[in-house]
């Protein structure tokens, strides 16, 4: 066991119950006050310079030791979903309607064992910057673009930016991580089907929407088999659909949301054009009409190479090479950090939670918690990294 791990230990009943207290009382984006608060106390109770309302409800905590002029950024995001806890725990979500279904009450837990122990340790020439970051799952105006908007860089500088998700499906204490393209860009789509309602028993009469939908969804099954090149990656996927709502009549209208992802820029002009053309001419091959509400959300998360060297360097020496994978595959949900690697060198990188099982679903699963064996190794990895950054 690397001595990081017995050096933390002490810290991680602590550690533990803090997770369990932020599990219990959810945040959704931009609502992050009572977790922001927790943390931003910790951080003040432990020496850190503390600074608040960082793009809204971001906190940001300094630590400065020695002589040196490097600078490393850890980030942690905070918030939550909007779903209904299953999980039974004891420490479950006493808030209804919400649930941290992603694991970032223990992203939040784990960035606040480093803090302890570099606070008490001090043992790095430089300076670290832990930024604790509201509203990742917005898909949209999200907290790092908050953040970023807000000055983060320009107020608290770094020469580089890393950041770290749990991965269910993989074993616990294993890391993975990949140079280049690693997180694909997102899209939200919403379409209006416009269609004219009736009388079910005269749908002669009407245009149905729920045809019209069922038609258009069935098309935009095509598009990425047989529209984008196969050997690149995109997911088009259909989240909503909603039609109709009382027995015996035809709608008006109907309502259909989609999430789009890629990791090639031309790959996503060419998604939007074909999505776009296959609403409309479906709706309009049945008289009906179509409104395109096209979101732009997430750009694709790319990791630098000379970052990525070093986060791997890092999990070898605590857990072993064989329980690092530096050429994991692309990872297909979308991720905010992207906008800051678009301003700063980093890594962002897996850590696993667990393989799937009855005890271990994935995230964004009514039964899904984080494991709580990560918060020593998530602490012993970010007081290793930024110590080695900072030497």
């Amino acid at each position: 066991m690397h001595p990081k791990l017995n050096e933390l230990a002490m810290d991680m009943a602590e550690i533990t119950a803090l997770r369990h207290q932020i599990h219990s009382h959810p945040e959704i984006a931009f609502e992050e006050v009572t977790t922001a608060k927790l943390v931003a106390d910790k951080l003040n109770e432990w020496g850190f310079e503390v600074t608040t309302g960082v793009g809204t409800t971001g906190v940001v905590g300094t630590l400065k030791a020695g002589s040196g002029t490097k600078r490393i950024g850890l980030r942690a995001d905070m918030d939550a979903l909007s779903m209904q806890e299953q999980t039974g725990l004891s420490y479950a979500s006493k808030i209804d309607g919400k649930m941290h279904a992603c694991g970032h009450d223990g992203h939040t837990s784990m960035l606040l064992g480093a803090a302890k122990y570099l606070a008490r340790t001090r043992n790095f020439s430089g300076t670290v910057h832990l930024y604790f970051q509201p509203a990742e799952e917005r898909g949209h105006d999200s907290g790092a673009q908050r953040m970023i908007a807000d000055g983060l860089f320009e107020r608290f500088p770094c020469d580089a930016v890393f950041g770290m998700h749990n991965h269910p499906g993989a074993e616990v204490g294993t890391f993975m991580m990949r140079k280049g393209p690693f997180q694909p860009a997102t899209d939200k789509v919403s379409i209006r089907v416009i269609g004219k309602g009736g009388h079910v028993a005269r749908p002669h009469l009407t245009v149905d929407p729920s045809v019209v939908s069922a038609s258009i969804v069935m098309a935009l099954q095509t598009i990425v088999s047989r529209n984008v090149d196969p050997t690149q990656t995109a997911v088009l996927s259909v989240c909503s659909l909603q039609s109709g709502g009382f027995y015996g009549v035809i709608p008006n209208d109907a309502h259909i949301e989609l999430s789009v992802r890629c990791f090639d820029s031309k790959v996503r002009e060419q998604l939007r054009d074909r999505i776009e053309a296959t609403v409309h001419g479906q709706a309009q091959s049945y008289g009906a009409k179509a409104e395109i509400t096209y979101q732009t959300g997430y750009p694709v998360l790319v990791n630098t190479d000379a970052e990525v060297d070093v986060a791997v360097d890092v999990a070898r020496e605590l857990v072993g090479a064989e329980r690092v994978d530096p050429n994991f595959g692309l990872v297909t949900p979308g991720e905010d950090f992207a906008f800051m690697l678009q301003k700063r060198p980093g890594c962002y990188f897996r850590l696993g939670n667990g393989l799937f099982s009855e005890h271990c679903h994935p995230v964004h699963h009514p039964q899904y918690d984080f494991n709580d064996q990560n918060l020593l190794i998530g602490a012993a990895y970010w007081s290793l990294l930024a110590e080695r950054f900072l030497t």
